[in-house]
């Protein structure tokens, strides 16, 4: 027991040093605290002493409101008396589509694969029921001893094949559309995934980003913060900031992850890419009509990937071409707008030669 305790009390005596140097370095962080508190001071004396001038020039800090509006832009509102781009309540077939490509493969599916699903099903059926009744004990209680039947078995095997084939063809001819390369005047959008948010870069249009966050109910809000409306879009598919791009116009969406594998889907636009960290994909999409279309990530992503909402809003290219210039972007062929600051410092220029006249009077 002697030796136990002297052991402990080393041990103790050891690691005293390092509690000390610990209990030291707790306190630092304080100072910081107390910087980070004391920045927003001079923030908040600045509107104190600001003139009516100041007061015009933070006026565009506050362009975006509560609906998400800017000048120039007021989100669309969704289209809950169709149905269009969301989920219908019992509904049992696919969203209505609006991209060529969703055509193609709704048409397959209703056209071609249900219906021979539908006439094997009840083929394998009804050949269920037949044995079942043809060759129940009763009525044959001395079974067939019949090993091989080449027409048969020519036949099971002839008739898959020739129903594989049958799908193979438009099943190819879709994944070739899917991955059809977007044109070279495609609108480009690049989208990330983040944990678990979504962001947009416009790399043709100034290359600005649109972080996009899904809305909360007003319930769960602070007073003041901005909540979901109907107007948004449905319960946990709404979104503060949309993908905003043009109808009528192929568009080029290239998908990466920051962090986790993503994946971006809109079922009304039968469109499903991944997002994958260190990876760039692509596919081309086309929307046929102005509208909002919702979407979520398609791959577990971690504890909040239910809450990764994704909005898509097509405008005509005209309020496109205006959002565009609201998010302080421009069009691709236009010039940027420099003119504006270097004609500033000529105001300057004028009231500084305007000292050197004044002497002339003080000559008299």
């Amino acid at each position: 027991m002697n030796i136990m305790k002297k052991f402990v009390l080393a041990c103790g005596l050891m690691m005293l040093p390092a509690m000390v140097s610990a209990q030291a370095a707790n306190p630092a962080p304080a100072p910081a605290a107390a910087e980070a508190k004391a920045v927003p001071a001079p923030v908040q004396a600045a509107p104190a002493a600001a003139t009516d001038a100041g007061n015009e020039a933070a006026a565009p800090s506050a362009a975006p409101s509560m609906d998400g509006s800017l000048p120039g832009y007021t989100p669309m509102k969704p289209d809950y008396e169709n149905h269009v781009g969301m989920p219908k309540d019992r509904g049992v077939d696919f969203q209505e589509q609006f991209s060529p490509n969703g055509h193609y493969a709704k048409w397959m599916n209703n056209s071609i694969l249900l219906p021979i699903i539908t006439i094997i099903s009840l083929f394998v059926l009804g050949l269920l029921l037949w044995v079942i009744v043809r060759y129940r004990r009763a009525a044959n209680p001395e079974p067939s001893k019949t090993t091989h039947n080449t027409f048969i078995e020519v036949v099971w095997t002839l008739v898959p094949v020739l129903i594989l084939l049958g799908i193979a063809y438009p099943s190819l001819t879709l994944v070739a559309k899917q991955f059809k390369p977007a044109p070279a005047d495609a609108v480009t959008v690049k989208v990330t995934g983040y944990q678990w948010y979504w962001g947009y870069t416009y790399p043709d249009h100034g290359g600005f980003e649109v972080v996009s966050n899904m809305l909360q109910e007003q319930s769960a809000v602070k007073p003041g913060e901005r909540y979901r409306t109907d107007d948004d879009g449905p319960r946990l598919l709404a979104v503060d900031n949309r993908m905003v791009v043009p109808a009528g116009v192929p568009i080029r969406i290239q998908t990466t992850a920051a962090d986790v594998i993503h994946s971006f889907a809109v079922p009304a636009l039968w469109f499903k890419l991944d997002a994958v960290p260190g990876r760039l994909n692509e596919k081309a999409v086309t929307i046929e009509k102005p509208g909002v279309y919702f979407g979520q990530c398609s791959e577990l992503c971690g504890a909040r990937h239910a809450y990764m909402p994704i909005v898509v809003e097509a405008l005509p290219p005209a309020q496109f071409a205006a959002w565009v210039k609201a998010k302080g972007g421009s069009m691709p062929g236009e010039k940027p707008a420099e003119a504006a600051p270097a004609a500033a410092p000529a105001a300057p220029a004028a009231t500084e030669t305007a000292p050197a006249a004044a002497p002339a009077p003080a000559a008299k």
